[in-house]
């Protein structure tokens, strides 16, 4: 059974960085573009980025570029979300998501999603 975990979420101060991670098993992921998509309380889960199966493409929402990286490691089946600058606004739950073929900002597009993870940044 395909699943895709989380993890690296926290607190963390206005500023400062985080590392997620999604985690890829019970198949391979190598051919499938990542997306990362957030979801703060009572808004609308959103795309933040996305990065192409063999990890050449990566996109991003304006409000991350610059701060945000995308990076994937098809060995390790990971794939990460560096975040940089963290600002109050940037506090949501994080979820990872793979599709087949190019990738996508539509939430809708996407096979396989994780359960999230919460990152919190304080002011």
């Amino acid at each position: 059974q395909a699943q895709l975990v989380e993890s690296g979420g926290g607190l963390v101060q206005a500023g400062g960085s985080l590392r997620l991670s999604c985690e890829a098993s019970g198949r391979t992921f190598s051919s499938y573009a990542m997306g990362w998509f957030r979801q703060a309380p009572g808004k609308e889960r959103e795309f933040v980025g996305a990065i192409s199966w063999r990890g050449s493409i990566t996109t991003y929402v304006d409000s991350v570029k610059g701060r945000f990286t995308i990076s994937r490691d098809n060995a390790k089946n990971t794939v990460y979300l560096q975040m940089n600058s963290l600002k109050p606004e940037d506090t949501a739950v994080y979820y990872c998501a793979a599709k087949s073929g190019t990738f996508s900002a539509k939430n809708s597009d996407y096979d396989y999603w994780g359960r999230g993870t919460q990152v919190t940044v304080s002011s």
